[in-house]
C-alpha cells in the first residue's frame, strides 16, 4: 500500500490507535475522514487537525453504518481506504449478571460493524485497500477480556479469508495487530504501563513502506510467530494458570 495520496475513512478515529493513524496519514499527505460516537471528541480532533473530516456515527447500530456508507458514497465517492479500527473491550467474567448483555455489545461493535462496513464499502469502485485492526489477543486470549479476545480471533480469521476473496479485485487487505498500548481501551488507567501508541504507529508505517500485509509490534509480533507450545506457555503466564 502506498502511504500517500489516499482518501481514508478510519472508524473510531477520535482516540487511541485510530487517532494515531489519523495524525500520521495526514502527515503523509492523505485526506482523512474519521467517525465516532462522541461529538466532543470529534470536535477536539477537528481543532487539532483542521483538515480531518469528521462524522458522528454509532457503529453499534446497523442503520447508522448504512447511513455512513451512503454519506461517503455521495460526498466522498473517491474513497480509497477503509480502516476498520473501532472496538470496545469489556473486562468481565462469564458469571457476571450482565455478562451476556455486555458481550452482545462487544460483538456488535467488534464483529458486526466491521463485517457490515466491509460488505458495504466493497461497493465503492474506488476502494483499493482495507485495513483491519485486530490484536495480539487474537492469538493468545486474556481471560479478563474473554469476549474481546474471541472477537479479535474471529476478526483475524475473517481478515485472512477476506484477503483471498478480494485478491482478484486488486483490493489489498492489511491486518494491523497491536499489542496492549497506553490507551483508555477497557477503561482509564488499565494500560498506563503499556507502550505508547506512537511507537506502534511508527512500526505500522515502517512495515507499510516495506509492503507488509500483516503488521505486528512487540508482544503481538512475538505471538504471531509463536509455536503452539509457546502460545500455551504465554496463556498460562498471562492468566495465572499452572
Amino acid at each position: 500500500m502506498h502511504i500517500s495520496n489516499h482518501k481514508i475513512l478510519i472508524t473510531g478515529g477520535a482516540s487511541g490507535i485510530g487517532l494515531g493513524l489519523a495524525r500520521r496519514f495526514v502527515q503523509e499527505k492523505n485526506t482523512v475522514i474519521i467517525c465516532g460516537r462522541r461529538k466532543a471528541a470529534l470536535r477536539e480532533v477537528s481543532e487539532q487537525l483542521p483538515s480531518v473530516i469528521t462524522r458522528v456515527c454509532d457503529l453499534s447500530r446497523a442503520e447508522e453504518r448504512q447511513e455512513l456508507y451512503q454519506w461517503v458514497a455521495k460526498e466522498h465517492p473517491d474513497l480509497t481506504v477503509l480502516v476498520n479500527n473501532a472496538g470496545i473491550q469489556q473486562w468481565m467474567n462469564v458469571s457476571d449478571a450482565d455478562f451476556f448483555q455486555r458481550a452482545t455489545d462487544e460483538i456488535r461493535i467488534n464483529i458486526e460493524a466491521p463485517l457490515q462496513l466491509t460488505s458495504l464499502f466493497l461497493n465503492l469502485p474506488s476502494l483499493t485497500s482495507i485495513l483491519n485492526v485486530t490484536s495480539g489477543l487474537a492469538f493468545v486470549p486474556l481471560t479478563k477480556v474473554p469476549v474481546y479476545s474471541a472477537t479479535k480471533a474471529f476478526f483475524h480469521s475473517f481478515t485472512l479469508s477476506l484477503r483471498a476473496l478480494v485478491k482478484s479485485r486488486d483490493i489489498e487487505v492489511i491486518e494491523l495487530i497491536p499489542p496492549a498500548l497506553n490507551t483508555d481501551l477497557g477503561g482509564k488507567g488499565l494500560h498506563d504501563q503499556a507502550p505508547p501508541v506512537s511507537d506502534f504507529i511508527n512500526a505500522v508505517f515502517d512495515q507499510l513502506k516495506q509492503g507488509k500485509t500483516e503488521i505486528s509490534f512487540g508482544f503481538s509480533e512475538t505471538m504471531v510467530k509463536a509455536t503452539p507450545d509457546e502460545l500455551r506457555n504465554a496463556f498460562n503466564r498471562m492468566n495465572g494458570t499452572p
